[in-house]
């Protein structure tokens, strides 16, 4: 599916960007992989990270916020992941409207580049801070991934089609719990903070977010929501994983964090199909028939709500323990 295709990444730098690129070139053979992102630091690094692939690589200088920028590298792509974000929950708190900007106005611009410039799919990141949001993060992700679904619509006669993909913190990933336990013990901590001790998150890799959009690259008819079934566990069993027989002291849940990571809410339920390893949330509207996505997987149950604290996938600490031996430092 992606051999001979170009392939452009916003946000290509972040963690999933150089992930995504290193599968893509392992498993098969595109003409180009755009790295499109404000960093020119971060992109030196990733040059010189592929180097050796440096023929089919090509590094791009711009913003998402910046529409005319994004005409110029959308020329002659077939693929856009969009992945370029203001993420840190407190930073977007703070700058509410550079997270606008950023999170809602770029993903228009993402959008319109996309429909102007002949691309063939594009496959939005959400997230579940999207899901019934409680900060501005993700009410501006929530917006964007409306946005996407309803882009849809105006694709017309051209071939095109608008999806997304959402998950939660990529377990070792920049704000995740993961590295900040193992700061504490690495300097010999003894006392891990747990900010509630009912909390609960979803376990997911970094592969298993590539592979996810992979899937929603080859299937996405247009406005569809892929998630992954992925695992659960809970936070005082990743602080045992980490320390074993670690005190551990409840701290106090931070504005804007939930319990629970949430994919699916109970509204979503009548729309949404299990698969083998994952959910489709489809689209409440049907833009043109020759688009239509035909559900093949189990329609869930009305009233159905996932979310990694009523999973029905758990990892105890063991499973954790060997876990963490696969997470990238």
């Amino acid at each position: 599916m992606l051999n001979n295709k170009s392939i452009l990444i916003t946000g290509g730098t972040g963690s999933f960007g150089k992930a995504f690129t290193k599968y893509v070139l392992e498993n098969y053979d595109p003409r180009k992989i755009i790295i499109y992102s404000r960093d020119e630091f971060k992109q030196f690094n990733m040059q010189n990270e592929f180097r050796e692939h440096a023929s089919k690589m090509r590094f791009f200088i711009g913003d998402v916020r910046d529409r005319n920028r994004l005409r110029r590298a959308f020329e002659g792509v077939d693929y856009v992941i969009h992945a370029a974000a203001l993420k840190q929950v407190p930073a977007c708190e703070y700058n509410p409207a550079e997270a606008i900007k950023t999170n809602i106005h770029g993903a228009q611009n993402v959008i319109d580049a996309a429909l102007d410039m002949g691309v063939k799919k594009v496959v939005a990141l959400s997230t579940d801070k999207a899901v019934n949001p409680v900060n501005l993060y993700g009410g501006t992700k929530l917006v964007s991934d409306k946005l996407f679904i309803a882009a849809n619509a105006y694709a017309g006669t051209k071939d095109i089609c608008f999806a997304i993909v959402r998950y939660g913190n990529v377990a070792g990933s920049r704000g995740s719990v993961i590295p900040l336990f193992q700061e504490i013990v690495e300097k010999g901590g003894t006392e891990l903070p747990i900010t509630d001790f009912r909390m609960t998150r979803f376990w997911i890799s970094l592969r298993e977010g590539v592979e996810l959009v992979i899937k929603a690259l080859e299937e996405a008819r247009g406005g569809e929501t892929f998630i992954s079934k992925i695992p659960s566990f809970k936070v005082t069993d990743l602080a045992e994983a980490l320390l074993p027989g670690c005190k551990m002291k409840e701290v106090g849940i931070r504005a804007g964090e939930k319990l629970h990571e949430v994919m699916v809410t109970v509204e979503d339920s009548a729309n949404t199909y299990e698969y083998d390893r994952h959910f489709i949330v489809y689209p409440q509207m049907v833009w043109s028939e020759s688009r239509r996505a035909v559900p093949t997987g189990k329609k869930v149950p009305d009233g159905f709500y996932y979310s990694s604290g009523n999973n029905t996938q758990w990892l105890g600490v063991e499973d954790i323990r060997r876990l963490l031996g696969t997470v990238p430092r």
